[in-house]
């Protein structure tokens, strides 16, 4: 851990609020058939995934299963100042944690399903989205649900953007497929457990 990331550690535990690491456990162990990983994404993995969205022309991003916010900062920190991050969570326990720790303007946080992002983005103003990106462990989900995200998400996103997706099983495919014609894969290793990456492109 860096400096400046121990200094936040320290600062968070000195008013009361949980450190991220110690809320990811607490949400991996009230649901760990939603959260999928006792542990956060690494940097690695975070500017790989990113590395192929067009911030250019990035108005509207959406992540599902946001967790502690391991992906949100790294977003903002590469969105444009007119540009909207909105983060779906079922678990109003890390609802809560990011509306705390969040103070962006560009940020709004939903406790609701990733089923639903067609109404959460008409609710923001907007009727699509640039980008998608989830981690939510698609091969876990109840059945039905993850083939009704990988519908709803097509529709959402806009020609010419991507619903990215990193996983820990290659399963995911059989829930990108029906969708997505173009997927691109990729892997990074430098992740616990290793991570499989995935690129959808919408025509």
């Amino acid at each position: 851990m860096n400096s400046s990331a121990t200094t936040a550690a320290r600062s968070r535990k000195r008013s009361g609020r949980p450190s991220p690491w110690g809320m990811f456990f607490k949400g991996f162990l009230k649901h760990p058939v939603m959260v999928g990983s006792v542990i956060p994404s690494s940097d690695k993995l975070i500017a790989k995934m990113l590395d192929r969205v067009d911030w250019d022309a990035c108005k509207v991003f959406v992540e599902y299963g946001p967790g502690v916010g391991t992906f949100c900062q790294p977003i903002l920190d590469r969105m444009a100042p007119d540009a909207l991050l909105i983060a779906i969570d079922t678990n109003e326990d890390f609802v809560e944690y990011l509306r705390d720790g969040i103070r962006d303007s560009r940020f709004s946080v939903v406790h609701g399903s990733a089923a639903d992002v067609e109404d959460i983005v008409r609710q923001h103003g907007h009727d699509s989205a640039d980008y998608v990106l989830s981690g939510l462990p698609f091969s876990t989900l109840p059945p039905g649900v993850g083939d009704a995200i990988g519908r709803a998400t097509h529709h959402v996103i806009r020609s010419g953007g991507a619903f990215l997706v990193y996983q820990f099983s290659p399963k995911v495919r059989d829930f990108l497929s029906p969708h997505f014609e173009r997927i691109d894969h990729g892997m990074e290793w430098w992740n616990v457990p290793p991570a499989q990456l995935y690129w959808a492109w919408k025509a």
